[in-house]
């Protein structure tokens, strides 16, 4: 039985509702129970929850899967909150020991003292902006993606606590020129084939 935490990190806060996110989540829920060999839980960051409960969720998974909206250019407020209280909240107790550094040479091993390996992430991420602003020459983006631009410090943090990347998806023109149905089905094959290749040691 492999188990994956879901972390909805939408957020009702000015215009933003949250629902978007919500939609992400309940496909994710769904796609997921197709595998009769996986456990789910869910935590959705605009609700109360214990930063020490979600410390042992995040030992308990083998995979965790964020979906954030992104908000200038970062993490909403409210997702930032929770990671810096999870995570702190985490520290020797499963999530990261230290720096990874030692004293007799602290110029090396910076980003090495992670507890969680051997689990993996995913992060979904819903934008305004269009798919071009990150590809097309000119743009606003300069021709760099979403994961390697906007997400850079956020896969770095989960380097940090020893989390391997898996293909993240992102949800572009949101706003202006969205079309929800055709976008979770492209989102639904995503996780569909990223599991089955994850689980197919697993697979009767």
């Amino acid at each position: 039985m492999k188990k994956v935490l879901i972390i909805n990190g939408g957020q009702n806060f000015g215009h933003s509702g949250g629902r978007y996110n919500k939609t992400i989540t309940e496909n994710t829920l769904e796609v997921l129970q197709k595998f009769e060999n996986v456990e789910v839980k869910i935590t959705h960051v605009d609700r109360d929850y214990d930063k020490n409960e979600e410390v042992q969720k995040f030992v308990w998974a083998d995979y965790i899967i964020y979906h954030t909206p992104i908000w200038w250019f970062q993490l909403p407020n409210g997702l930032k909150k929770y990671i810096d209280e999870v995570f702190t909240a985490g520290h020797a107790k499963g999530i990261y020991m230290s720096d990874g550094r030692k004293p007799e040479n602290p110029q090396i091993n910076y980003g090495t003292g992670g507890m969680l390996g051997g689990r993996k992430y995913m992060v979904t991420t819903s934008w305004n902006a269009p798919a071009t602003a990150f590809t097309l020459p000119g743009e606003f983006f300069n021709e760099t993606s979403v994961d390697n631009g906007p997400l850079f410090g956020f896969h770095r943090m989960n380097a940090f606590v020893s989390l391997e990347k898996m293909e993240s998806f992102h949800f572009h023109d949101v706003e202006k020129n969205a079309n929800v149905e055709r976008d979770m089905k492209l989102y639904r094959e995503h996780l569909e084939n990223v599991f089955e290749k994850e689980l197919k040691p697993e697979l009767v």
